[in-house]
């Protein structure tokens, strides 16, 4: 089953200071199976963001259309949770009731509410922190929350933009296990963005390469490697770094950034 869609998806902006309009992306055509992970890189400003925020229906295309689970999105669509680099917690609720806000919106009863956090809470390793605040929490465990916070509402699709870049690199990996595992678990849908070469590979089934702006995608790589629900594992094997090479060939990433992944 397809879970999200893009049909000759084009978006195009209006330059304030030009009045003209000009384009985001263009020509995007692509498809994401149910329970499938798919990682998007490309050039910084190809466009990547404005993808996810059609995906979730907070800006429409220009051009074509954009559908989840086969119903062509016109609004912001419930099915689809957004991650993004920054936790966003309410500072004035403790983490057990960051993560439970989306289902109080829905009306769901405190029990219950009370019981889907406590046991994402507890799947994020934040069991004893329930009724601790955001600032009393590290960067890496507020990360941990958002992720509880973003599954807690059983969403078809999951959109991340970079949900790990702010964070050190053993933060990063840990996170990277436990989001994996879950969406392993869970048979969840995923369109991740990140521009860490190797974490696009550990966490994902494809990759999708996009040009510069304005963006469209370029190439498809399937991912045919064991160990999606254990990226640490899968770092470790021999295939990592041809695939790195060949994306690192896509982008014309020169020596000096590459080594910064």
């Amino acid at each position: 089953m397809i879970e999200i869609e893009f049909r000759n998806v084009g978006k195009s902006f209006v330059d304030r200071q030009t009045s003209q309009a000009r384009a985001a992306v263009t020509n995007i055509n692509l498809s994401i199976r149910s329970g499938e992970v798919v990682s998007i890189i490309g050039p910084s400003g190809c466009g990547k963001s404005t993808l996810l925020n059609m995906g979730a229906g907070l800006y429409l295309p220009t051009h074509g259309e954009v559908l989840v689970g086969g119903e062509r999105v016109t609004k912001p669509v419930r099915k689809v949770a957004f991650m993004l680099q920054k936790d966003l917690l309410m500072p004035w609720r403790n983490i057990r009731a960051n993560v439970s806000l989306g289902l109080e919106i829905d009306g769901v009863n405190a029990a219950e509410r009370k019981r889907v956090a406590d046991e994402l809470l507890a799947k994020c390793h934040l069991k004893g922190f329930e009724e601790h605040y955001p600032y009393q929490l590290s960067g890496g465990m507020r990360q941990r929350a958002a992720l509880a916070r973003t599954l807690a509402v059983d969403p078809q699709v999951l959109l991340m933009d970079e949900p790990f870049s702010a964070l050190d690199a053993q933060t990063k990996m840990v996170l990277q296990q436990d989001l994996a595992k879950m969406l392993y678990e869970k048979k969840k849908t995923a369109l991740f963005i990140t521009h860490d070469l190797v974490e696009a590979i550990a966490l994902s089934d494809r990759l999708l390469v996009m040009s510069e702006r304005p963006g469209t995608i370029i190439e498809e790589i399937e991912v045919n490697l064991p160990f999606r629900d254990n990226p640490l594992e899968r770092r470790k094997l021999p295939e990592i770094g041809p695939l790195q090479g060949r994306l690192m060939e896509l982008l014309k990433v020169g020596k000096e950034t590459a080594e910064l992944h």
